[in-house]
């Protein structure tokens, strides 16, 4: 049996290396000259920037592909918990350190925001209830096949729905606990997790702190770039042929079924096709010809990402892995990226800086920072005037509260804007996460790992079932691959 993947993002690896347990012959097609999609990276001037994703939870789901094949992840693959999860940057010089361990976060937020550790305990059990009441459903199975609710375990979720906050805003639910206005900020910031607003998405994402806080934050060694890669080695020694700056064209179908692909060298033909590629461009591009589902491809897409990759000539002992300078109108920064497709003049800023982990990221008594704020999708804006305005905006707003002239630190730059992503992951408007979760629906309302029209055609990656972010992509590509025959 042979199958195709189309496009080497981390879910069309990972599906890659699934299906070759089951004993399909694999070629991995891919538009880039490298794989990874959007766990990439540089190295410019002794700097090194992982370009994407940049938050790694659940490193299991990783350690899984290894172990599937009987191979040791530790020789190939390693990474540590970090023992802080965050610092918060307030404009009124407020700071706070988010420690991994649940028991220290809820002292220090305690101290720090003036809240009960009773309500705070109460809260982060809340959440887990939340996580523990839908990860078998959401998370493991899909959604569109009617086995996954005839379980007994599936009937028990379902008659305690209404503990899941579905009618209520993820903001409505953190003030309706804290009085505190920058602990509800602080909470209200998780549902960026999916490029959603906390004024509009669910309350029920205020189980995702539960995923950071509970199971930890973890720094793979060698970087975020170092997931994929290892994947793409892992592939390799299976076997598995992947096929670089050779994008797919087209996914040809007969009587009802894939049947094989065009790309831009020739056709291939194979029993399953995979679609890695955004839902809405694999449609539009791939299938043009075919009834669409149109209800979904009009869906409003995720938030895109505004990020300055910074060389910076100095060390700053007060900033750690993960940072975060909050907005101080943080209703008018969402309105702004959702409803006026522009961004914030005082933005929400997070600086990653991986130098922090391994100094070998960035030369002597340097740091390499990838500076992110969220950013609306492409709809045509003046993106090289959008970018201006934000650079002067971050600047002002970093060297305010850091006390420092950033600027005048600036070694190396380069930019990434919701074009740029878009032209190389093919994400529609430059989304980050597919469709946005600004619904109570919105989870029923993704696409399914499978075409309901075309037999052997299935999608994996962040823009289907059960959504975007790492973990949920690798989860998408068992999710998929479970549905395959052997």
């Amino acid at each position: 049996m042979k199958a195709i993947v189309i496009g080497s993002g981390i879910a069309g690896l990972a599906s890659a290396i699934r299906l070759r347990k089951k004993g399909y012959e694999l070629q991995v097609f891919e538009t880039n000259n490298y794989t990874g999609g959007k766990l990439h990276a540089i190295k410019e001037k002794g700097y090194r920037f992982d370009m994407g994703p940049s938050l790694f939870t659940m490193p299991h789901l990783v350690d899984e592909l290894f172990e599937l094949h009987d191979i040791d992840p530790r020789k190939h693959f390693n990474y540590h918990r970090k023992s802080t999860v965050c610092n918060y940057f307030w404009e009124d010089n407020t700071r706070f350190t988010v420690p991994s361990d649940d028991e220290a976060f809820v002292s220090a937020a305690a101290e720090r925001f003036d809240v009960s550790k009773e309500k705070l305990s109460s809260y982060l059990k809340r959440n887990k209830n939340k996580y523990d009441l839908t990860a078998g459903i959401f998370l493991n199975k899909s959604l569109h096949k009617w086995d996954t609710f005839l379980s007994l375990n599936t009937l028990k979720s379902l008659l305690q729905a209404y503990k899941l906050d579905l009618s209520s805003t993820l903001n409505e639910v953190n003030e309706g606990y804290f009085d505190n206005t920058k602990l509800v900020q602080l909470f209200n910031r998780y549902a960026t997790y999916n490029g959603s607003s906390p004024y509009k998405t669910p309350g029920i994402m205020s189980l995702i702190p539960h995923l950071e806080m509970h199971f930890g934050t973890f720094y793979p060694e060698g970087g975020m770039h170092s997931i994929s890669q290892s994947l793409h080695k892992l592939s390799d020694a299976l076997g598995v042929q992947i096929n670089l700056n050779e994008g797919v064209t087209k996914i040809m179908t007969e009587n009802n079924r894939a049947t094989g692909v065009l790309t831009t060298v020739g056709e291939y033909k194979a029993d399953v096709i995979v679609s890695n590629m955004d839902i809405f461009s694999t449609y539009k591009r791939l299938l043009p010809r075919s009834n669409h589902p149109q209800k979904i491809l009009d869906q409003e897409r995720s938030s895109s990402a505004l990020i300055f990759y910074w060389g910076i000539k100095d060390k700053f002992p007060e900033l750690d892995l993960h940072n975060i300078f909050f907005s101080e109108d943080y209703p008018g920064e969402f309105a702004k990226l959702f409803e006026e497709k522009d961004l914030h003049n005082d933005p929400t800023v997070y600086v990653n800086i991986t130098s922090k982990e391994d100094a070998a990221d960035a030369p002597e008594g340097c740091e390499n920072w990838f500076v992110m704020i969220n950013a609306p999708g492409n709809f045509g804006q003046d993106w090289e005037q959008l970018k201006a305005r934000a650079r002067k905006n971050i600047l002002m707003k970093l060297s305010r509260i850091l006390n420092r002239d950033i600027e005048e630190l600036i070694d190396f730059e380069s930019v990434l804007e919701p074009i740029t992503i878009e032209e190389k992951t093919s994400s529609h408007r430059g989304s980050l996460y597919g469709t946005s979760s600004n619904s109570k629906f919105s989870a029923f309302l993704r696409h399914a790992n499978f075409s309901s029209r075309y037999k052997g055609l299935y999608f994996c990656g962040g823009s289907v079932h059960p959504g975007g972010g790492i973990p949920l992509c690798l989860l998408s590509a068992k999710i998929m691959t479970d549905l395959i025959p052997s």
